[in-house]
């Protein structure tokens, strides 16, 4: 059996698992996952625990909509399983038809390396090329690809690494900090059942991330313990300003984490 769904959907099937360790799930294989990041704990879990890969996809509308698939090539199977995971956790590699790129602010395309960061861009013969009677048109294309508005890298081997949304990119003292990274890793701490980080307004430092997390059924999880966890996995300077437990964050019509409601709520919390 083959299924789909976003994170949170996922997540939410996880952690019922984990209460009912009984149930069986051994007809489902694999799952296409997508509509934000996916935590690289949540596919490491299934994998390890219910034997169904996560197959991380990527799209938008505009793309109709997959437009790329993380699964392994035929020469990584024999790698170890953790090497594997680097590569699952990545938003995969253009569907055939597809190309991509990674271009910088004056639009110069960027090396496939792994390292380069910039926009994304995509063309192909079924992405749109332009908004109908849209005035947002001649900024969203350019000599016929179209801006994704993600922040990404791309692997030697042709895997797109997503960084953030190039909205949610924190930037704080001239340097950016991937709000997706941040809590990517936070989700790997147990306890945690969700995790959302943004940057907020500083009076030093122009934005800082803040943390809002939503801890498991029974687990007492901390401060400290998420900032002794993240202490060897982020550079200092990512570590987020403040961690605020919440009961529930909230979420789109699609499932996605809905950073604009979180930002708008707590724009003033680093300010005070």
């Amino acid at each position: 059996t083959f299924s789909a769904g976003v994170p949170t959907v996922w997540l939410a099937i996880q952690h019922h698992l984990e209460a009912n360790p009984d149930l069986d799930i051994s007809n489902i294989k694999k799952f296409l996952c997508g509509g934000s990041a996916v935590p690289r704990s949540m596919i490491d879990w299934f994998e390890k625990n219910a034997g169904v890969r996560v197959v991380q996809g990527w799209g938008m509308t505009e793309t109709n909509p997959v437009a790329a698939a993380s699964t392994l090539k035929p020469w990584m199977e024999g790698w170890t399983w953790e090497k594997k995971l680097d590569v699952l956790e990545t938003a995969g590699r253009p569907i055939p038809g597809l190309q991509v790129k990674i271009v910088d602010e004056s639009f110069a395309t960027l090396p496939n390396d792994g390292e380069a960061f910039g926009e994304l861009l995509i063309r192909g013969p079924w992405i749109a090329a332009e908004y109908y009677n849209d005035p947002r048109s001649p900024e969203s294309f350019v000599d016929g690809w179209l801006r994704t508005g993600d922040v990404c890298k791309i692997t030697p081997d042709g895997y797109v690494r997503i960084t953030d949304r190039a909205k949610d990119v924190i930037k704080s003292g001239g340097e950016w900090i991937s709000s997706l990274d941040v809590e990517n890793e936070i989700m790997g701490c147990p306890g945690v059942a969700e995790a959302t980080v943004v940057g907020l307004a500083h009076p030093k430092w122009q934005e800082r991330p803040v943390a809002f997390i939503v801890t498991k059924e029974n687990f007492d999880v901390t401060e400290s313990d998420i900032r002794e966890y993240l202490g060897p996995r982020i550079a200092d300077w990512w570590m987020p300003d403040a961690f605020i437990f919440i009961d529930d964050i909230p979420k789109t019509g699609t499932g996605k984490f809905d950073k604009k409601v979180v930002r708008a709520e707590y724009e003033n919390l680093l300010m005070e």
